[in-house]
């Protein structure tokens, strides 16, 4: 139970400042992953459009997921992660591409 002090004016009791600890929020990695229909263009767009990726930057990530079958679109604390990685699929969906989307804990 919290102590209550009394302060100068009337003897009305005020609680003590607590300094409340904030931690980071853990990070989480929003992975593309290699198919054979996909197209790198359109990698390259889900990149720039949802992950708000440079055009190089969106090559780059394009190329890790064709030459080693994964990629990092991005990190993210847990809520953004999800909402972008469904974002992307959706829109891949919209274009009739099976491009998968997984977040993993950094």
């Amino acid at each position: 139970m919290p102590e209550w002090t009394d302060s100068d004016e009337g003897g009305i009791g005020v609680l003590p400042e607590k300094k409340a600890r904030l931690e980071k929020p853990k990070l989480f990695k929003v992975i593309l992953h290699n198919d054979d229909f996909t197209t790198m263009d359109f990698v390259v767009f889900v990149l720039e459009y949802i992950f708000s990726r440079t055009e190089a930057e969106a090559v780059t990530v394009m190329l890790s997921v064709h030459n080693s079958g994964k990629g990092v679109a991005g990190i993210y604390p847990y809520e953004i992660a999800n909402m972008k990685s469904q974002k992307a699929m959706n829109l891949a969906k919209s274009r009739e591409y099976p491009l998968l989307c997984t977040v993993e804990e950094e």
